[in-house]
């Protein structure tokens, strides 16, 4: 009961910690929003064309926005004092993370995906190829934020650390991006999409399963330093 009780403070005081500096909520927001929308503009409004490009832009969009928000998620409690705090809190520190990484998925990427909809229209994407981007997103997004997580744990006792970050993080993503991005094609192809939704859910349990532990161990020697 202590740890659950310890999970949900953690959960419930990042998210109102978010809410209160709301720019970590919009700029993601609105640089995929902006993304998305200027290539319809300079590509021209040729419907095949852009049908063939929304799954690359929708989810190059949404990894770029996912690594613009990770810098932020241990940044201000290192800063604070908070984080040593938790490394030195008798909590298990991997389920302390996992719970910062949730509340930090809930405020970035959650508008992302309710946003989506409105964004793949523009692209003249029908209805279940809509569906499945909700759905690739929506098992995909979580593992950018874990591994994106490991990358920041990393160089948080770092100054200007976003191109450190960037490199670190950018070939891990590459995988969901591949799959994500081929499962839209495909289901805008009218073929079935089962083998990509379950290698993106086969990364989102590992991710969920491994990385709190390496995110935990990257802090205890981010805050030692």
């Amino acid at each position: 009961m202590h740890i659950a009780k310890a999970f949900l403070s953690v959960l419930k005081r990042d998210v109102t910690v978010a809410f209160r500096h709301r720019n970590e909520i919009f700029n993601p927001l609105l640089f995929f929003s902006l993304v998305t929308l200027l290539f319809p503009l300079g590509i021209g409004p040729s419907p095949k064309l852009l049908q063939t490009i929304a799954p690359g832009i929708l989810w190059v969009a949404a990894l770029l926005a996912a690594l613009l928000a990770a810098d932020n998620l241990f940044r201000s409690d290192y800063e604070d004092g908070t984080l040593e705090q938790l490394v030195l809190s008798p909590q298990p520190l991997s389920l302390m993370v996992t719970a910062k990484v949730l509340a930090h998925w809930l405020v970035s990427a959650v508008p992302l995906l309710l946003l989506t909809p409105l964004l793949a229209v523009s692209f003249g994407l029908d209805a279940p190829t809509i569906g499945v981007a909700l759905l690739t997103l929506l098992l995909g997004t979580p593992v950018l934020s874990f591994v994106g997580a490991i990358g920041v744990a990393l160089t948080v006792s770092l100054k200007r650390s976003g191109m450190l970050l960037a490199l670190l993080v950018l070939p891990l993503y590459v995988p969901v991006l591949i799959f994500g991005s081929n499962a839209i094609d495909t289901a805008a192809s009218g073929l079935p999409v089962n083998g990509q939704l379950y290698l993106l859910a086969a990364m989102l349990v590992l991710a969920v399963t491994l990385a709190p532990l390496a995110i935990a161990a990257a802090l205890k020697m981010s805050v030692s330093q």
